[in-house]
């Protein structure tokens, strides 16, 4: 094999409340995360030496490139293992940045599932987990994907039974949103909203699309909504638009919507004005190979 290339799925939080934060530094949360059919792929070739990486479209925002979490997860495996790597790396993005969608982990995971396949390397879904978990707290989440609870710092991962089919529409605004400066504003002030975690969980179980819309929640958006006031908007707009339900993603600036049918999702779609908005659908899993 000379080549390999992968699906790296988003994912939207349908439920998320902050526990505390840890000695660490480090916060403790309680979280149900999804899975969308929104994706970047991640191309990996075999080459004679190093680590190259080109991404597409050009001019998109992925940070420096000792910083990207592609090349993260490169230099921890190669460390892991003891073994340079050398490969060439095409990264398609078509998810957002600062957007709470987990684009950053889910490259990352595409990478560890990538390589492994690639080269050969036999790692087990606990090592790859392992070394992901180093390069973010997503990460774990993004190899395996679906449905599941999150614990600690998001990485203890329990299945969930998949949600009743749906159409999502996720929609951004400009602005993005830096985690560390979201969870840092949140604990000078918390403020917490209604339970999600438990009535998600409940309505998945009981396979419940109503009252998995209703359920809905993040603790994390009212401080970011105090910062990037078009969150709080987007939501609104969504509600209006018939949406069964509506949430912020992550630390945002993503919201997302929850519609019973697709034509609905696309009409409502259409009447957003804003940088980012797609239609998408719950996907089964986190990386999926082409």
């Amino acid at each position: 094999m000379e080549r390999v290339r992968l699906r790296a799925f988003a994912k939207v939080n349908y439920a998320l409340e902050v526990r505390g934060v840890r000695p660490d530094g480090y916060h403790e949360i309680s979280t149900v995360m999804q899975s969308i059919s929104l994706a970047d792929v991640v191309e990996i070739e075999r080459a004679e030496s190093g680590f190259e990486l080109a991404v597409e479209p050009e001019g998109v925002e992925v940070g420096p490139p000792e910083e990207n979490t592609v090349y993260k997860a490169w230099a921890r495996l190669g460390k892991r293992i003891g073994d340079a790597l050398p490969v060439r790396v095409r990264l398609g993005k078509k998810i957002p940045a600062g957007a709470g969608l987990g684009g950053g982990s889910a490259d990352a995971a595409a990478m560890l599932m990538g390589l492994n396949e690639l080269l050969g390397l036999g790692l087990g879904e606990a090592e790859l987990r392992d070394v992901g978990l180093q390069v973010g707290a997503d990460v774990p989440f993004c190899l395996a994907g679906g449905t599941a609870l999150g614990e600690g710092i998001g990485e203890v991962l329990s299945p969930l039974m998949a949600p009743p089919p749906h159409h999502l529409v996720v929609a951004k605004p400009a602005a993005g949103a830096e985690t560390a400066r979201i969870y840092g504003a949140y604990d000078e002030r918390p403020e917490k909203d209604a339970p999600s975690v438990t009535p998600v969980v409940k309505a998945l179980r009981a396979g419940d699309l109503s009252a998995l819309a209703w359920g809905l929640g993040n603790d994390l958006a009212s401080v970011t909504k105090s910062f990037v006031p078009e969150v709080r908007a987007l939501e609104k707009e969504l509600r209006n638009s018939g949406s069964l339900g509506a949430a912020m993603s992550g630390s945002g600036t993503a919201v997302f919507g929850m519609f019973g049918f697709e034509a609905e999702a696309r009409a409502a779609a259409e009447g957003l004005r804003v940088p980012f908005v797609c239609v998408c659908r719950p996907a089964v899993r986190g990386v999926e190979v082409l």
